[in-house]
């Protein structure tokens, strides 16, 4: 069959979209009709969060590194609406494509949607239907400014269909981060050393992730994790890579110095070394959505220190268990009791069948 050529200018600006946009990259360079276009607005900047993702992922360097940075989010938004723009009107492309719900989403949205160029949304559809969380809101304008809408689930079909958006706009593809993981575990296990470099045993340790603004910006929240967490390191180690916007609050609120030893704080780790650290640990505390999802592909229990999350069809196969990080008590409680319950017998896979990029790209 001869394709026409296609430009597809993808935006991408913080680590989980990296990762998606390296499963979507990959298929696209292989095929000789499609020409993509990789914008990084510069969201998440630092070394660790960004470059070295490039290189192990093996995305081709951006076309455009916007620099964007950190801000509130109205400013951080409106510098990248502008940026984008700029690169939108040069480059014309066929599609915009985005992925999942950051300011770097929405960015990309809106410019693409007043230059009236075709935009497709990865990762549509999710809810958690709170309102006070900005990537909320910022996933609801995406799927409604949106053109195509590539879910993973079912659930995210339904969503869409009660809020009004055409079925025939909607495509359920699976989720591209359960590509990535099947891809890149045999590359990690190649090349990481982690667990020898901090010298963790399998199955010996806890993994924690906490970074969302509404668990780091509230001390009291902020305050029961790390109780909760510095308690249950006494019985089994827990380690800790941290964010730098946590690692800030935390320092603020001089709560840095009197983390004990056995909460392991390690700076934020690449790719490959998370997807080991996850893989190989006993259970998974985190309150990353992209994490939730990485612990089911790996086949770890998880807790989630959130009031709710997208990723309801986790918690009704009982691999996911959501605690409101409100007391340190509770919070303690419910992991110890988690780790006491067995292993979910494994369902068939929630999300797909690891060829949601092949599915977006031939839809596109």
């Amino acid at each position: 069959m001869q394709h026409s050529s296609l430009k597809i200018l993808t935006i991408v600006g913080a680590r989980p979209q990296f990762i998606k946009a390296a499963a979507v990259s990959r298929i696209a360079r292989s095929l000789e009709h499609i020409t993509e276009v990789l914008v990084h607005t510069g969201q998440h900047y630092d070394q660790n969060m960004s470059d070295v993702f490039f290189t192990e992922l093996d995305i081709p360097k951006p076309n455009y590194h916007l620099g964007i940075g950190s801000g509130t989010h109205g400013i951080q938004t409106g510098k990248m609406l502008g940026a984008i723009e700029e690169v939108l009107v040069k480059e014309k492309p066929d599609w915009v494509l985005v992925y999942g719900d950051t300011n770097s989403t929405l960015a990309g949205a809106l410019a693409a949607t007043k230059l009236h160029i075709p935009i497709a949304h990865v990762e549509a559809g999710l809810r958690s239907f709170n309102r006070k969380m900005p990537e909320e809101i910022n996933r609801v304008l995406t799927d409604h400014a949106a053109n195509l809408l590539f879910t993973p689930t079912e659930v995210a079909n339904q969503n869409l269909y009660k809020e009004g958006i055409a079925s025939n706009l909607i495509h359920l593809v699976g989720d591209v981060m359960y590509d990535a993981s099947l891809y890149y575990v045999k590359k990690a296990e190649l090349a990481s050393h982690i667990l020898d470099s901090l010298k963790l045993q399998p199955q010996k340790y806890i993994l924690s992730t906490i970074h969302r603004a509404e668990n780091t910006d509230t001390s009291d929240r902020l305050t029961a994790i790390i109780e909760a967490l510095s308690k249950l390191s006494q019985e089994i180690l827990v380690v800790l890579p941290l964010h730098p916007r946590t690692k800030k609050i935390l320092k603020d609120l001089q709560m840095l110095d009197k983390i004990p030893e056995t909460l392991r704080l390690i700076d934020p780790v690449s790719y490959y070394d998370m997807i080991l650290l996850e893989k190989n640990s006993k259970m998974i505390v985190t309150d990353s959505g992209g994490i939730q999802k990485e612990a089911y592909f790996y086949q770890v229990p998880c807790i989630t220190l959130r009031d709710e999350t997208e990723w309801v069809e986790l918690v009704d196969a009982g691999w996911n268990h959501l605690v409101a990080p409100t007391s340190s008590s509770e919070i303690y409680q419910k992991i110890k009791n988690q780790m006491c319950q067995p292993i979910p017998s494994s369902t068939n896979n929630l999300y797909g069948d690891g060829t949601a990029a092949s599915k977006i790209l031939e839809v596109l």
